[in-house]
């Protein structure tokens, strides 16, 4: 039986891994945020070109991630079974969605989310404060690593760190380092200086396994992660490209320019003797002309020459853009009137198969961050000692439906499926569009209270069936 590697060798594995991702992941980072790569132009570039490559840059990666990030919103969950082995239903009472609530879940989801897309992975820790109640917080992709048996197929690592800070100056790296049973404090000197690992005494973090779980927004069969950015840099940089070179052609080229030839200009007279002021070399010296748009010139010497350079038209470049624009769309699974705001003139049928490539995608991503989730829960519930929860392997997070739909359509959709194929009216209350998970208790509860009403208002009726009949004679009296 192989030994266990030491908690030594597990910083310095992990440590490794942030070092050997940090660069990929820091241009992914800066990708995000605006900062690209320079477009080609000549080596001889002066200063005014530089600022229009700064100019040039036309960040659509905000855009690629916000758009799936905006769709994914945990609205419930609902535990595994009931006492007869049915599921049971979404609940905002359990034990699982106070820790939720406590954790300030519903706020700080998205964070989790748009690391996930943006670097392809992320991770949340969930343990115990200091108070002893259970929370779960998120953990950045740049400063977290986690080594697994199957990064592939395993959705519980054995071994996670994460830097709470990283070295500067003669200051060591402090970070968090977990395995299936402790919890360690780690100092360093860097993530490639094997040598200036420290790591400190054990202590117990209370849960059977490492308490760290990874949210990964595409995974292949290798463990490699892949988030939406990275894919789409080539694109970015043909855009950016496209750009640049409008912005030349616009600052350069973009004007019809005015020529002349065989026109003497003024020059400078003495204004006593009419003669012409002469330079240091004995040349006259030519006064400025004021050429504008509202002048014209004229020249008396029929030699003289006027012509035009013409400017150079800018559609071919406004069109390369629209061109990679579609395709950066296409490429990414975003609809195109997200990106180019032309929806003039389209259909409820048309924006529909538009944004159908989209809905797979955030699918996909519900499915795989639902399962990240459901073991947050299980986790949460061990170390709130709840043995029930802590095994429940049925339970399932409720996502919010954020498609926008007309309530009239909507009320239409549902009265015809409950008249026409029997659905119970209760069975189609989570299809209200917007409808909450609060929103759906607080209905339970009234339509249990109108119910109890009836049915009191049934049995006072049964006790004394006599007393509308009496009330009619007395009226009739």
């Amino acid at each position: 039986m192989a030994l266990s590697p030491s908690p030594a060798a597990l910083a310095r594995q992990l440590l490794a891994v942030l070092h050997r991702d940090g660069d990929r992941l820091r241009r992914i980072d800066d990708y995000l945020h605006g900062r690209h790569d320079d477009p080609y132009m000549p080596p001889q570039a002066d200063d005014e070109y530089r600022l229009l490559a700064r100019r040039s840059v036309s960040n659509w990666m905000p855009l690629l991630v916000g758009t799936p990030a905006q769709a994914l919103y945990v609205d419930g969950f609902r535990s595994g079974t009931t006492g007869g082995g049915l599921p049971a239903p979404a609940e905002t009472t359990t034990a699982e969605w106070a820790h939720w609530q406590r954790s300030r879940l519903d706020a700080r989801q998205a964070a989790v989310y748009r690391g996930a897309l943006t670097y392809g992975h992320s991770f949340t820790v969930t343990e115990k404060t200091r108070t002893g109640t259970v929370r779960t917080k998120g953990l950045s992709a740049l400063r977290t690593a986690a080594l697994y048996e199957d990064a592939a197929n395993d959705d519980t690592p054995y071994a996670a760190l994460t830097v709470v800070a990283w070295p500067s100056g003669e200051s060591l790296g402090k970070a968090r380092m977990w395995d299936a049973r402790n919890e360690y404090a780690v100092t360093f000197k860097g993530p490639d200086d094997e040598k200036g690992i420290t790591v400190s005494a054990a202590r117990r973090h209370g849960a059977s396994e490492c308490p760290v779980t990874r949210f990964a927004a595409s995974v292949d069969l290798e463990g490699r992660t892949l988030g939406v950015i990275e894919p789409m840099i080539a694109l970015q940089d043909r855009i950016n490209q496209t750009i640049f070179d409008l912005l030349v052609a616009q600052t350069y080229a973009s004007v019809k320019v005015r020529t002349v030839t065989g026109l003497a200009p003024p020059v400078q007279r003495d204004p006593e003797t009419g003669e012409a002021v002469l330079d240091e070399h004995g040349n006259p010296i030519p006064l400025p002309i004021n050429h504008n748009a509202r002048r014209f010139l004229f020249a008396e010497d029929p030699d003289t020459r006027f012509g035009s350079l013409d400017e150079t038209p800018l559609g071919g470049f406004i069109e390369s853009v629209e061109m990679s624009t579609r395709q950066l769309a296409a490429v990414s699974q975003t609809p195109p009137h997200f990106m180019l705001g032309q929806i003039a003139n389209l259909s409820a049928e048309a924006l529909l198969a538009a944004e159908t490539a989209l809905s797979r995608k955030i699918a996909e991503f519900r499915t795989a961050f639902g399962e990240s989730w459901e073991r947050v829960f299980r986790l949460a519930a061990e170390l709130a000692d709840d043995a029930t929860s802590a095994e429940d392997y049925r339970g399932e997070v409720i996502w919010r439906d954020m498609e926008q739909r007309s309530l009239a359509q909507s009320a239409d959709a549902l009265g015809k499926l409950r008249e026409q194929l029997g659905i119970p009216a209760k069975g189609l209350w989570r299809r209200v569009p917007g409808v909450t998970q609060n929103e759906y208790e607080d209905w339970e509860q009234l339509a249990e209270d109108d119910d109890s009403v009836g049915q009191l208002a049934s049995a006072l009726q049964r006790a004394t069936p006599e007393a509308p009949v009496r009330a009619e004679q007395r009226a009739a009296a």
